[in-house]
């Protein structure tokens, strides 16, 4: 009883945190699955805004997997070079792209375990991909979504996979990839870190952070 309780609040929560958030959407630029995975992964440790930036560039540059798979890799790190660890990730877009290209025919898989098993690919990257360029459920859970979910007591746990964990087992499948958007804009807006705007937070009566949860 008291977990579908807790389950009826936080669809609750969610459905006002719908309507305050309605153009809640990724904010990556991409045409495609790769474009994805690829901004996806420079988006590590990057805002959004430096890697639309980067990727308008980029992509006219490198206009196709093959492209990326056959760069060299000198030149690509410093295509990608103000994303930060730029080593690390254009290292990561280059092996996808060869992994891609001899396994699976260039085309992005559509499933966790392919998925995650790419060079620079881990599980938030992969659920990006999954629930935005092929529209299948997944929660992605970066700072934000980890943050807002623990202070609207939905999770206690500490690690990304816990909380998604979490997050897929409180709320049905059919909201996840949007609840990750939303928890994120929200997160950018009010519930930020370390200091939350709580005093015109519009979900300060439902916070446990601030006393008992009240209906809606």
């Amino acid at each position: 009883m008291a977990k579908k309780r807790g389950q009826s609040q936080a669809l609750e929560t969610l459905a006002i945190l719908e309507e305050i958030y309605p153009e809640a959407h990724c904010a990556l630029y991409y045409r495609n699955p790769w474009e994805l995975l690829v901004a996806t992964i420079l988006s590590a440790q990057c805002t959004d805004v430096r890697v639309n930036q980067v990727t308008r560039t980029l992509f006219r540059k490198f206009p196709d997997m093959e492209a990326f798979a056959a760069a060299d890799l000198l030149d690509l790190e410093d295509a990608v070079r103000s994303t930060g660890f730029f080593r690390n990730k254009a290292k990561g877009i280059q092996g996808s792209a060869k992994v891609l290209l001899e396994t699976h025919g260039g085309a992005v898989p559509q499933t966790l375990a392919e998925l995650v098993v790419l060079p620079g690919v881990g599980r938030k990257t992969a659920n990006v991909v999954l629930g935005n360029a092929f529209n299948i459920p997944a929660m992605v859970v970066d700072t934000h979504v980890g943050r807002v979910s623990r202070r609207l007591g939905w999770t206690t746990a500490l690690t990304p996979e816990a909380v998604e964990q979490d997050l897929c087992a409180l709320l049905p499948s059919e909201k996840w990839t949007m609840t990750s958007h939303i928890l994120i804009f929200h997160g950018r807006s009010f519930c930020k870190a370390p200091t939350p705007l709580c005093s015109t937070c519009p979900l300060l009566s439902r916070c446990p952070r601030h006393g008992v949860t009240r209906s809606r």
